[in-house]
């Protein structure tokens, strides 16, 4: 615990001193809380059970490889804010894509674009502008991209990028 130590002109029982020493127990104690926690490692793609989310995580590697050979850096994988994240960031020059990626099986339940709903779009941006807030350039510029994919296994998968799928509104 942290004592407090009165700022010069502070009364040693003045109300801002107590709400001072107040201020810092509370801080300190979420800081050890927050501390406390050891983080656990988490568990290498392969190691998944669920088929669906280890074919989602091969079509972002088939997206960030396409991307690549057509010039373009990817800048981020899974991009985390929370339990929300961005597929891949991906740039060329002044122009930052966020890229949401789609991997389905078949179009038996519609295609992979077509499940980018309003909901999700507004996740993305949320992440995508704490993404801009820590990473942006001055001068870039951001778009939406979506691409999806669709087959079975990487040779067969069918990619369909839809570049500016959507515009924010804070743009």
């Amino acid at each position: 615990m942290v004592d407090y130590v009165p700022r010069k002109g502070d009364a040693a029982g003045s109300r801002i001193a107590a709400y001072h020493h107040a201020s810092l127990r509370c801080q300190v104690a979420a800081r050890s809380r927050h501390h406390a926690r050891v983080p656990t490692s988490p568990v290498p793609p392969e190691q998944w059970t669920d088929r669906r989310h280890r074919d989602g995580w091969d079509g972002e590697l088939i997206a960030a490889d396409w991307l690549r050979r057509r010039g373009w850096r990817v800048e981020a994988h899974r991009f985390r804010l929370g339990r929300h994240d961005l597929d891949l960031i991906a740039r060329r020059g002044e122009l930052v894509a966020f890229v949401e990626v789609k991997a389905r099986r078949s179009t038996r339940c519609g295609a992979g674009e077509e499940a980018v709903s309003l909901k999700k779009r507004l996740v993305i941006e949320r992440v995508a502008w704490s993404w801009i807030v820590r990473h942006g350039r001055i001068g870039d510029q951001y778009r939406f991209d979506v691409i999806a994919l669709a087959g079975n296994g990487p040779g067969a998968a069918d990619l369909r990028r839809i570049a500016d799928a959507w515009r924010p509104g804070w743009r």
